[in-house]
């Protein structure tokens, strides 16, 4: 493969790969414009129990995420088939949440995005996933409301663009400047 060709494959992964991020961060912010930036205009989503096009996904997804305080999609093994500008993707995720009622409940998931992207226009994103579980368990977190109240002195967290991950640029108020 000649360097050029071996640059552009390293590109088309790595900006295929900045898609599966952008997917995660956005769900665990619940940042509307950045899941959908992941996703092309007329893109399904077969997801757990929901079938449909993108932007009905997203109010699936984050109706279901208000359920739960505390939540993280994990990114883990990543491959992509690249055939010009269409690339099939098997991303693992992990999942992990903690729902309101009952309280202290956890729920972890294991599995696959089975996802066909397409470039257009020179972006790379999702035109359909199918979202696999491979395993689920659920139980009672070691996190306790009293050990919550304890971190919100410690921790910024927040699933919206106040969280402190949009803060540009990071000023950690916290801390004393050393000037």
């Amino acid at each position: 493969m000649a360097v050029n060709e071996r640059l552009q494959a390293l590109s088309d992964r790595a900006d295929i790969f900045d898609c599966m991020q952008r997917y995660a961060r956005g769900m665990d912010r619940r940042d509307r414009e950045l899941v959908r930036s992941a996703y092309h205009d007329g893109a399904v989503d077969e997801h757990i129990g929901f079938v449909g096009p993108v932007d009905e996904f997203i109010d699936w997804a984050f109706a279901y995420h208000e359920t739960q305080p505390r939540y993280q999609h994990y990114l883990l093994n990543h491959t992509a088939d690249i055939t010009g500008d269409r690339a099939h993707a098997e991303t693992y995720y992990l999942f992990v949440g903690t729902d309101r009622a009952p309280a202290n409940h956890l729920t972890v998931n294991g599995g696959r995005y089975i996802d066909r992207l397409e470039r257009r226009d020179g972006r790379w994103a999702i035109a359909a996933r199918v979202c696999v579980v491979e395993w689920h368990t659920e139980g009672t977190t070691l996190i306790t409301d009293e050990t919550m109240g304890f971190l919100a002195d410690i921790l910024t967290v927040a699933h919206d663009r106040s969280d402190i991950s949009y803060e540009r640029p990071l000023n950690p108020v916290r801390f004393p400047s050393s000037s």
